[in-house]
Order: C-alpha cells, then sequence, then structure tokens
C-alpha cells in the first residue's frame, strides 16, 4: 500500500489482487454469523474495495494497514447488514410437508353475488361494473360518469367493502 499512495499503479493492483481473496472470506463469515446467505459477500467486496480505492489518501503510511483495512470492511458490512434488515433466509423446500395448505376461499354462488350487486347504491354498483367486469380504468370511469377520479375511487372502495361485508355475513 505504501507503493501504491507513493503512485505506483502496478503495486496498487497487485494489492487489491491479494486482499480481494481475504476480503471475500471475510465477508462470507460475517454475512454467516449474521445468518444471511454467503451468495450476497460480493456485493460487499466490491464496497469495501471502492472504499478502498476512495479513501486510500486517509491511510497513515506509518500505521500498518491490516487494521484500516479491516476497519473499513467491517463498516462496509454492517452498513450491508443495515440496509437489509434483520432477514433470515429459510429453503421453503425443506418444510413443504409440514406447512398446512391455505384454506380454501369461500366460495359464492353467482346468483348470490348478483344479489348482493343489487343492494349498492346504483352509483357504487355502476364504478363497480365499470372497472371490475368492463376493465375501464379510473380515468375512463370518471370521465363516462362526470366524476372525479377521486370520487370514483372512493365509491369503488365503498361498493367493494360493503359487498365484502355483506357476502361475510351471508
Amino acid at each position: 500500500m505504501r507503493q501504491a499512495v507513493a503512485g505506483d499503479d502496478e503495486a496498487y493492483h497487485r494489492l487489491l489482487r491479494q486482499v480481494t481473496p481475504v476480503l471475500r472470506a471475510a465477508a462470507r463469515r460475517g454475512l454467516a454469523r449474521a445468518g444471511q446467505p454467503a451468495d450476497q459477500s460480493e456485493d460487499i467486496v466490491q464496497e469495501i474495495l471502492l472504499a478502498v480505492h476512495l479513501k486510500r489518501h486517509t491511510w497513515d503510511v506509518s500505521a500498518p494497514f491490516a487494521p484500516w483495512l479491516f476497519a473499513i470492511a467491517r463498516n462496509k458490512l454492517i452498513d450491508a447488514l443495515r440496509r437489509r434488515g434483520r432477514r433470515i433466509f429459510v429453503n421453503i423446500d425443506d418444510f413443504a410437508e409440514t406447512l398446512a395448505d391455505a384454506p380454501a376461499a369461500p366460495q359464492v354462488s353467482a346468483g348470490e353475488l348478483a344479489a348482493q350487486l343489487r343492494t349498492l347504491p346504483q352509483r357504487q354498483r355502476e364504478v363497480l361494473q365499470s372497472i371490475a367486469v368492463e376493465a375501464s380504468s379510473i380515468k375512463q370511469t370518471a370521465e363516462r360518469f362526470a366524476m372525479s377520479e377521486g370520487a370514483v375511487r372512493v365509491a369503488l372502495h365503498r361498493a367493494l367493502s360493503s359487498l365484502t361485508a355483506k357476502l361475510r355475513d351471508s
């Protein structure tokens, strides 16, 4: 690193090639300790190398290089773990037989649905019909019924909420 700081580009490239496998192993160990997949280590190694490159002028040539390098590595690992949050990765295939199936959605007959639709206020029914059945957009529905887009969203939300409650009660 002293030669690199003095301007020797070849020495700098040799240094980076030599420290990369060490950094990769350290990143993998750090990820494993945190319960994270080791395949994320390459991103962290790249961040470390970039930080070394950008901050190499801050290294004190009279100080040892390794503690400076590993301080950067530790900080970049911590930054990466914070960005990812606390996630534990478990292969779901290992538990496929023990997981319960999702409960079946309750079935509503077409006749019952049509009867409940008729109980909605006319404007809500028209908005729901336009968007859900005819696949019109909010904007198209607003133009069709001379409403604001916000009013269409409110009518749609109220229609769906009301319909859901009625079907749940029946």
